[in-house]
């Protein structure tokens, strides 16, 4: 594991956005459990809290108020209305970690990730995460068991616009088999803690041959 601690000017920020069902957020947490010394940024939500997560953990949980006081106060880096919920990062979270020298992940939908790129524009590293198909995608959204029918539809709905967005990531792995995936986020993180900035549009992919 990996226990480096970065000065404020060489600390990054490694963003993973997909299409829900892509496998962004299980690819997170194993990147996590190779780099004990990353921080992971807890998104901000008001949509209801699922079996088994944790407040503080897997989401800041908020009530639509709050969260849209947060939004006057000017706290959030980015935030957007997603299925009828709002999402949102932090600022604080964020400029506290990099102050600290501290490397920091993301899972974050695609305009989130767009938008952290604006603000932290050498210190972000895009990252999308592909289905290995549309078919394949929805396949894996119906497995979780975990939404009514017209909440995977409009989760669908969302794909052909976050497809089109990937173009404007800095790399692209297609996630057809997790361990492969996991390996070439791992590349990025190498090749980008020994650079002073990101290289951006450098495209890679993992698919089955």
């Amino acid at each position: 594991m990996s226990n480096n601690r970065k000065s404020r000017d060489s600390a990054k920020l490694f963003v993973l956005s997909a299409p829900s069902g892509s496998g962004k957020t299980t690819l997170a947490r194993a990147i996590l459990k190779l780099h004990d010394d990353f921080i992971f940024s807890i998104s901000a939500t008001t949509r209801q809290q699922r079996p088994k997560e944790i407040n503080g953990r897997d989401y800041i949980f908020l009530s639509k108020e709050e969260f849209e006081q947060g939004i006057l106060n000017n706290e959030f880096v980015e935030y957007e209305n997603i299925y009828g919920e709002y999402y949102g990062t932090l600022k604080q979270q964020i400029v506290s970690a990099l102050n600290n020298g501290n490397n920091v992940l993301f899972d974050v939908d695609v305009n989130g990730a767009l938008a952290i790129k604006k603000t932290f524009p050498n210190e972000a590293t895009l990252i999308f995460i592909a289905p290995p198909s549309i078919a394949a995608l929805e396949q894996r959204l119906r497995g979780r068991k975990t939404e009514i029918e017209e909440r995977i539809l409009t989760r669908l709905s969302r794909v052909p616009m976050e497809m089109e967005k990937q173009q404007e990531f800095d790399y692209v792995i297609i996630n057809s088999e997790l361990q492969k995936a996991i390996e070439e986020i791992e590349e990025i993180i190498r090749i980008q803690l020994q650079t002073n900035t990101t290289t951006t549009h450098v495209h890679t992919t993992n698919r089955n041959n």
